[in-house]
């Protein structure tokens, strides 16, 4: 195996690759990963067999002396190859620690793909952290509803979705979208005290870029916004990225009419709905007002997990 550090001129045959993996996602493509390139030094390798052929990628940055799978995604573990036999891929990890040990890296924060991202099988990885002794430092707990076998919503749920179903709302999928961001910024502001991680200009890029994985819908009362959802389109999964509810969205349950749009209307015949992780502290605290809400549509639990690589693991 060699292990190669991604160059500018390796774009065409990272995306290609990215294509084909049975665990891709849209924001491993260089056009994702390259909008947020000044906050983060792009340390992302690129993994070739014996025969030159390439078998693997790692998207990653580096921070001081460690590399993060990426610091600027949720995740961004090994992509792998359909037909990538599992000896290939522990090979692969193997490589990896040689790699980091000649480069004076220290370590290597490995964010893992949860398995509802993934097109077919594909825990070789796994296999191979277990065998490198790779140390489990943190787990996530995200919550998502499987969408063929959807559990009942709770009975708070139903009551707030009927409430909502009654006030004459609209649902829709919109395009233009700087009064939807002014709204989420002012909710996220209120509440949170934060900002959303992607300005105006970089979401209508991404927007630009991705047009078919990147969708904005909202909850309209008299022609007024009151809620709305930032959904990621990955294979039979999407993802709520943002959710804002106004003051007034919150008396009539705007945000929970929207969601029940997008899961029994929308997204039916998709495989998840997932509304992202409830942890705070690396995951060490769990978020249980959060997650009661995500679960009262009907989520459960899936992990994301991160592992430390050391040069010496073996």
């Amino acid at each position: 195996m060699f292990v190669k550090q991604y160059q500018s001129e390796d774009r065409v045959i990272w995306d290609e690759f990215v294509t084909l993996a049975k665990n891709s996602h849209f924001f491993f493509y260089r056009k994702y990963m390259d909008y947020h390139s000044s906050r983060f030094t792009d340390h992302s390798l690129m993994i070739y067999n014996d025969k030159d052929t390439l078998v693997a990628l790692l998207p990653a940055n580096k921070n001081n002396d460690q590399l993060i799978s990426h610091q600027g995604l949720t995740f961004g573990g090994l992509l792998i190859k359909a037909s990538a036999k599992q000896s290939e891929i522990l090979a692969v990890f193997f490589s990896l620690q040689e790699y980091i040990s000649g480069n004076n890296i220290s370590s290597i924060l490995y964010k893992r793909i949860p398995y509802i991202y993934h097109s077919m099988p594909c825990d070789e990885d796994l296999y191979a952290l277990f065998r490198i002794n790779a140390k489990l430092t943190r787990r996530d707990v995200s919550s998502s509803i499987k969408l063929a076998q959807q559990i009942k919503y709770s009975k708070g749920r139903k009551w707030i979705v009927k409430k909502a179903q009654e006030s004459g709302m609209i649902y829709k999928e919109i395009f233009e979208i700087d009064e939807f961001w002014v709204n989420l910024k002012k909710v996220l502001q209120a509440i949170h005290g934060v900002n959303p991680v992607h300005s105006l200009d970089e979401i209508k890029e991404l927007k630009n870029n991705f047009p078919k994985n990147i969708k904005f819908y909202i909850a309209e009362l008299n022609g007024e916004q009151i809620s709305g959802a930032v959904i990621f389109e990955v294979g039979n999964t999407v993802h709520t990225q943002y959710l804002f509810n106004t003051e007034q969205g919150r008396q009539i349950g705007a945000l929970d009419g929207l969601i029940d749009y997008l899961v029994k209307d929308v997204y039916a015949q998709y495989a998840y709905f997932d509304f992202g992780i409830s942890n705070e502290e690396q995951g060490l605290v769990l978020n249980e007002g959060l997650i009661s809400q995500k679960e009262g549509f009907g989520a459960r639990a899936v992990v994301h997990d991160f592992y430390e690589i050391t040069p010496n693991s073996l």
